[in-house]
């Protein structure tokens, strides 16, 4: 497909969304939907679930975030690996024994060109729980203030909480906060930000400081200080901010992105980035975030490229989804955001994919997301995209995810309804599900992904 003009912006999602929120109760879908979109940025809207209201049970367990943690970066010619950290207990978890909502952030994480040796590259280690929440560690100011922050390839700003919150914050109180006087690379903008969730207004100032970042360093980075978090998400979250890997042309007030900036220093030797998650919960590293290009050490055989059919999210075609190789679903769009946990379809999409693969409607019990008997989970059918000509195959173990909770293990279906209204859809979102399975590049030079069968352990200590 011809790549659109970037210039003919969508509508904010969370615009597109909100409305629906703002009448939700009529049922349970329109519940669902009004607290998944109520979780978008309204002025430039990710659509991974960074922050979003779960129903009832429905994402409570799937979503993922990738933070950075503090592991040794390692640093090649050219390019950097942050390493994330499985955090040892789900903050989505504790809300959910409380019976209560709550919002997580969901995110991703970058890498290095196809082909090339990464044995030098610098890396972030991502560690995580039950595949479920993932940190990365970054530095603000000089000397470095820490933070954990969501890397989110569904949104394109950087946001932290701010020494400057007032009043009775908790989600401010509970989270570490960045303050420019103790900073002396710190320079004043002052202008306003605000991202919008359905719990309320993320509010703050523009400031700009140096950014520390997988052993690189980089100045003038333009971010903002969350100054009001909304709802009890931001109170529960394991994260300090969101740090956004998308397009520029979706930024709020045009903000010049991190990696624009990681860029301009010249310290990258491509404009490319690739995540790996780790499937294994022992793990002490859960994943690898790799700025610079792709890393050989993390997938096996050849990376397929699939070209970039609308630059704001990271959108491209799928020729077909199939059930058992059979087409289900032919010709749509989708993106991939391991900012989303779970594999999300439009709800015509989704009837006919429960449909083909057995399942009874009424094991929704009302949510969006499907129970399975655990004892079946090996006799249900393999789930198949063919993207660009290939087939990227899941089999039912890896579709179907299993939760431990109050000693006890349920199995769900890690695939979820949600209709993204026109003109941004109907799109089929491709999330961790997805891409703990293939090793994903997400290359800003070429306008591409590429997709690769990712290995179990890196080649390399």
């Amino acid at each position: 497909a011809a790549m659109e003009d970037p210039n003919t912006a969508w509508p904010p999602l969370r615009e597109t969304l909100l409305p629906g929120a703002r009448q939700r109760k009529q049922q349970s879908e329109d519940t669902c939907i009004g607290q998944l979109g109520l979780d978008r940025p309204t002025q430039c809207t990710s659509i991974s679930l960074v922050a979003a209201t779960f129903c009832g049970t429905a994402l409570l367990f799937g979503s993922v975030m990738l933070v950075a943690n503090g592991y040794p970066v390692q640093t090649m010619e050219g390019r950097m690996r942050i390493p994330l950290k499985r955090m040892e207990r789900s903050a989505r978890h504790s809300i959910m024994e409380m019976n209560s909502e709550t919002t997580v952030g969901l995110a991703q994480l970058a890498g290095m060109p196809d082909g090339d040796n990464p044995s030098n590259a610098p890396v972030v280690p991502l560690k995580d729980f039950q595949d479920a929440q993932y940190y990365g560690e970054i530095g603000l100011g000089t000397p470095p203030q820490t933070f954990q922050v969501v890397f989110d390839t569904g949104s394109s700003n950087l946001w932290i909480p701010s020494a400057r919150c007032k009043g009775f914050n908790l989600a401010c109180m509970l989270h570490h906060k960045y303050s420019s006087t103790h900073s002396s690379t710190y320079k004043k903008d002052g202008s306003s930000f605000e991202i919008r969730y359905g719990s309320g207004s993320m509010t703050g100032i523009i400031s700009r400081d140096t950014l520390s970042i997988g052993g690189l360093t980089v100045p003038n980075v333009t971010f903002a200080e969350a100054v009001s978090e909304p709802g009890m998400a931001f109170i529960f979250s394991k994260f300090d901010g969101i740090l956004g890997l998308a397009y520029p042309s979706i930024s709020v007030k045009g903000i010049p992105t991190v990696f624009e900036a990681v860029m301009q220093s010249g310290k990258l030797k491509s404009a490319a980035f690739a995540f790996w998650l780790s499937k294994d919960p022992s793990a002490e590293i859960g994943g690898m975030l790799t700025l610079g290009g792709a890393d050989p050490n993390y997938y096996s055989g050849d990376m397929h490229y699939v070209p970039i059919t609308r630059k704001g999210y990271w959108q491209f075609d799928l020729d077909s989804v199939a059930i058992s190789h059979k087409p289900v679903v032919s010709k749509a769009s989708a993106i991939a955001d391991t900012g989303t946990s779970l594999i999300v379809a439009p709800k015509a999409d989704f009837e006919s994919i429960v449909k083909a693969i057995g399942l009874s409607t009424d094991n929704s019990n009302g949510q969006s997301q499907y129970a399975i008997p655990c004892d079946k989970v090996d006799s249900l059918p393999t789930l198949s995209f063919k993207i660009s000509g290939r087939i990227f195959a899941l089999r039912s173990s890896e579709y179907v995810l299993k939760l431990q909770l109050f000693g006890q293990t349920s199995c769900q279906l890690g695939i979820m309804p949600l209709d993204v209204p026109p003109p941004a859809g109907p799109l089929w979102i491709l999330g961790d599900v997805f891409l703990s399975k293939y090793y994903t590049l997400f290359d800003f030079s070429n306008d591409r992904l590429g997709f690769a069968d990712a290995v179990s352990k890196p080649r390399h200590n």
